[in-house]
């Protein structure tokens, strides 16, 4: 019976080892065995000299990390939780300061780089999402639609999707719950989500266009020819009433995909009027 082989490899610490043509030998040794395998080095930070194509698929997407949750969890972030670890989820981050670091991020990397990223927002390394933000299930869920719907790996922590909570490690590596314990609204959360993903190519491979981003709304668009759908968040503890430009889009969604909104087109003017109800989110599709 033939082995299953090998999928991937998640490298603990790589830039420990500094021997040079290491990491380029083990990428051929291990492509030449499974030439579909996925290569993940734990690099926090820049990782532009990992990401060559002679080395490492992707790292693990803390500069995604940090300001997602600064953004969503905002300043209910327990400090406590963050100092630690260097990936920076304070302070605070409005909508316009998320958008610019998202910019910065996707501007790293070559995109077919970006879709091979890693992207999270916990592991067993950082206390968990749900503890950081204080059990505040809107952020967590507000961080999770970005999660899902940013360009590269979505990377989800065991029982994040029922709302495990954990402090640093090793508190972050609980047992899974049992189901009596499960947040089943998390869950049904995660499970729309992810389903979303899989059935529009756009939210997989489609270009990210920043659409609005001011005051604690955040708007933009995953767009490929055939497929194209508009996220909005609004991390505020208000409803927010805004006036979206639409030149960048090619169509006009007109279906409620997920989440909560209301809107009104003005296709002759290029605009959208848009209403999302307090720390909600939405995406918009055909």
């Amino acid at each position: 019976m033939d082995s299953p082989g090998i999928d991937g490899w998640r490298l603990d610490v790589p830039y420990e080892i500094n021997i040079p043509g290491f990491w380029e030998e083990f990428r051929e040794r291990v492509k030449a065995i499974n030439p579909e395998a996925y290569i993940v080095g734990e690099v926090w930070s820049d990782a532009q000299q990992w990401l060559d194509g002679k080395q490492f698929d992707g790292v693990m997407n803390y500069i995604f990390t940090g300001p997602t949750i600064a953004f969503t969890a905002g300043d209910r972030v327990d400090r406590r939780l963050v100092e630690q670890p260097a990936y920076k989820p304070y302070p605070a981050l409005d909508a316009a300061e998320y958008g610019k670091q998202m910019e910065t991020l996707l501007g790293m990397y070559p995109w077919e780089i970006q879709l091979t990223q890693l992207n999270l927002l916990d592991s067993h390394d950082t206390a968990r999402l749900f503890s950081i933000a204080q059990h505040d299930r809107a952020s967590v869920k507000l961080a999770t639609l970005l999660l899902l719907t940013f360009p590269g790996a979505p990377c989800i922590y065991y029982g994040d999707e029922v709302g495990l909570p954990g402090q640093l490690d090793p508190d972050s590596r609980r047992s899974f719950p049992p189901e009596e314990q499960w947040d089943q609204g998390l869950l049904k959360w995660y499970k729309g989500l992810i389903r979303l993903r899989h059935n529009y190519p756009c939210l997989r491979t489609g270009d990210y266009q920043i659409l609005y981003a001011e005051g604690l709304s955040y708007v933009f668009a995953r767009t490929l020819p055939a497929s194209e759908l508009m996220i909005a968040i609004n991390a505020g503890t208000e409803n927010s009433a805004i006036e979206v430009p639409t030149d960048k889009l090619n169509t006009q969604p007109q279906q409620l995909l997920y989440g909560e909104a209301n809107w009104q087109w003005y296709p002759q003017q290029n605009r959208l009027s848009l209403n999302l109800p307090a720390r909600q989110g939405c995406i918009i599709g055909n």
